[in-house]
């Protein structure tokens, strides 16, 4: 039998069994002899003579930062990393950089980003966010001015990226009869055939689309590229909605755009910084939707993510081609 740790710093086992439900640790548990205590960057020492011979590591959010010296010298026969959630940039390099396999639960936390996705769109076009605090001052005004929006017949929407999640976001369009309006630089002409959408500049999307949705990869090269060049330039009810990273947005520029056209919406899952300052100018916007970071996995829907990397570890032992394994060029426009 394979060796395994469960890694997780600050040593949150309530986390690991949330994540990691009775099916998914049967699962492992047919092909890997799991170490009982958790490892985190503190304990490596206390727990060397074991780890010397472990070769499968299990985490979920919270995955240590070790460095290549710390691999090879706690780890020197490690094979691969099972991670359990969404992105892997902040850790993931060093153990690449050592021939280390890792695998990430991304495709199942894009799921649920995906749904919330798909039900703010569809919201948005029926004008849902500036309608309900209208509706409670004056119910008959807020009818009419709800005919202001195109609803979800033949409009166009945005997509800002069109990996793991923006792809699932425009399958799940799929039966609603929009047309679909994709940036992303990395998008062939012959996937965006597939999909059955048209490629656009940002400058297309933001003056021509009434939903406009985030899915950028959350990279140096992207901070603040959303900005009053874009956000200027969006119709007059139109909706920007970000459950990608708030650090892509130069928040002035979406409040100034927001406070020249009130009819304009946001509709923020993430910000920069997060939450935002106490004096952001966000929490007194009416036509500012706030919510805390509840796109991705939540509640039941984390079990998901364990049970892609159970089914994903069982096909690693059977030596068969994996479906969820990272490498150092996907980092390079990953989320």
């Amino acid at each position: 039998m394979l060796k395994a740790v469960f890694m997780s710093q600050g040593y949150n086992r309530e986390l690991i069994d949330s994540v990691f439900e009775q099916d998914s640790l049967n699962v492992i548990s047919k092909y890997a002899e799991i170490y009982p205590e958790l490892i985190d960057s503190d304990n490596l020492e206390e727990h060397k003579e074991y780890l010397k011979d472990v070769e499968v590591a299990f985490a979920t959010w919270g995955m240590p930062m070790l460095s290549e010296e710390e691999i090879s010298q706690y780890f020197p026969k490690l094979k691969a990393v099972f991670y359990a959630a969404g992105s892997v940039q902040y850790f993931a390099r060093p153990f690449l950089k050592k021939g280390i396999v890792v695998v990430s639960a991304w495709a199942a936390n894009a799921i649920p980003v995906a749904e919330y996705t798909l039900a703010q769109i569809l919201l948005a076009n029926k004008g849902f966010f500036q309608n309900a605090p209208r509706a409670k001052k004056d119910y008959f005004s807020a009818r009419e001015y709800s005919r202001s929006f195109p609803g979800n017949y033949t409009v166009k929407i945005g997509i800002l990226g069109a990996g793991m999640i923006g792809t699932k976001v425009i399958e799940l369009l799929k039966p609603f009869n929009v047309q679909v309006l994709v940036y992303d630089p990395f998008l062939s002409d012959e996937r965006a055939e597939e999909l059955g959408v048209k490629k656009a500049t940002l400058k297309e999307i933001f003056s021509q689309c009434q939903t406009i949705s985030n899915h950028i990869a959350n990279l140096p090269a992207t901070v603040g590229m959303l900005n009053k060049e874009h956000f200027s330039c969006m119709l007059p009810n139109a909706t920007f909605i970000n459950t990608g990273r708030g650090a892509q947005v130069v928040e002035e520029d979406l409040i100034a755009a927001l406070k020249e056209v009130p009819t304009r919406t946001a509709v923020l899952d993430v910000t920069d910084p997060e939450p935002p300052e106490p004096e952001s100018e966000f929490y007194r916007m009416e036509n500012v939707i706030l919510t805390s970071h509840i796109a991705g996995s939540m509640g039941k829907e984390i079990e998901r993510m364990g049970c892609y990397i159970a089914e994903e570890f069982e096909r690693y032992v059977k030596g068969e081609k994996l479906k969820y394994s990272v490498t150092l060029k996907m980092l390079e426009t990953m989320a």
